[in-house]
């Protein structure tokens, strides 16, 4: 038998974390084909979520997928985000979290849409709409900030702990 993953229940244990202290959970999370997301706020590949009980509903943390439905400019999307696409966990209100590698099934790395690739699908549903045809169903995401590593100007880590902050 396959050994899970530590991912999944390092995720749940830091969502607990923030929500027991009051702090705003948010994941970044790398976007592919297999990550569904409002593509409209997907920048360079990447989304930032807010996974706060306010902010969501249905919210499931499983081992495989991170799935739950959220509003973005009004409207409700259905969000799945695989647990591998996952690149961090941190709380949006001091930055105190995790950062994971970046995990990449094999011939993946060109399923990562870019932002031009974005713009240009986005723009072919624009079309089809125009037409009257049906397009695709868009792939929710919800843009907050992205982590970042705090550096001291000469590269290292301040106080030598890594810390999240979030870059606007």
């Amino acid at each position: 038998m396959q050994e899970i993953s530590t991912k999944p229940y390092l995720l749940r244990a830091l969502y607990e974390w923030c929500t027991d202290n009051g702090f705003t959970p948010h994941i970044a999370v790398r976007v592919d084909n297999r990550t569904r997301v409002p593509r409209q706020f997907v920048r360079d590949g990447e989304i930032v979520l807010n996974i706060s009980f306010e902010a969501t509903s249905q919210l499931q943390m499983g081992n495989e997928m991170i799935e739950f439905h959220a509003r973005f400019s009004g409207k409700s999307h259905k969000i799945e985000v695989p647990v591998p696409n996952v690149l961090a966990i941190y709380a949006r209100e001091n930055g105190q979290g995790m950062a994971f590698p970046v995990e990449s099934p094999p011939g993946d790395a060109a399923d990562v849409l870019s932002s031009e690739d974005h713009e240009e699908a986005e723009a072919h549903e624009v079309r089809d709409e125009a037409a009257g045809q049906p397009s695709a169903p868009a792939a929710p995401v919800a843009p907050v900030a992205s982590p970042a590593v705090d550096k001291d100007d000469d590269g290292g880590n301040k106080g030598g702990k890594g810390h999240l902050k979030i870059v606007k």
